[in-house]
């Protein structure tokens, strides 16, 4: 089976999708003084593998707003199983529930059906994670099809430290133009 997976270097789609303070936003809006984004995937609530690395996420929430990217996370969930799962989180980024499925596929998602009724009621996505630059373009996107494969934290947000420092020229890799 082929799917068509977002690539570095190419404008990130405009989404939008409900925080869980109810209001709309679209992904790619940044926080004021932030000119970068981290757009964060996960499963959902029913993922106890999800809940850990997000939480693990709130310990770099810093980090990442010193080099100006701002984070959210989202997921496919409704609202209501949204507010569960906030019980189990410790964060203070935002978050977000509604990607729906097509909005899933449009982003190169691998999506899985739940195996019963107590994991989930629908479909839901495997875990991505996209950093997005100035102009809302991918600079990485990394697509996962299993939940336990994710970027390691501090090594990415190493990463980006070192990008994001303005002594460093360095282009967005993974691209190739004639």
């Amino acid at each position: 089976m082929y799917t068509q997976k977002m690539h570095p270097a190419t404008t990130f789609p405009d989404i939008n999708v409900t925080l869980s303070t109810g209001e709309s936003v679209s992904l790619t809006s940044k926080e004021e003084g932030c000119d970068w984004k981290m757009v964060v995937v996960f499963r959902g609530k029913h993922c106890p593998i999800c809940t850990k690395y997000l939480n693990k996420l709130e310990d770099f929430k810093g980090r990442l707003r010193e080099i100006n990217i701002d984070l959210i996370a989202i997921s496919g969930d409704s609202k209501q199983q949204l507010d569960e799962h906030l019980d189990e989180l410790s964060i203070t980024f935002p978050i977000a529930c509604g990607l729906s499925q097509s909005d899933m596929k449009t982003l190169g998602l691998y999506i899985s059906k739940p195996r019963s009724d107590k994991e989930t009621d629908h479909n839901f996505s495997e875990p991505a994670l996209f950093v997005l630059n100035e102009n809302n373009e991918i600079h990485i996107a990394e697509i996962a099809n299993a939940p336990f494969v994710r970027p390691d934290l501090e090594q990415l947000v190493s990463g980006l430290e070192f990008i994001r420092n303005p002594d460093n020229n360095y282009p967005i890799r993974g691209t190739f133009k004639e």
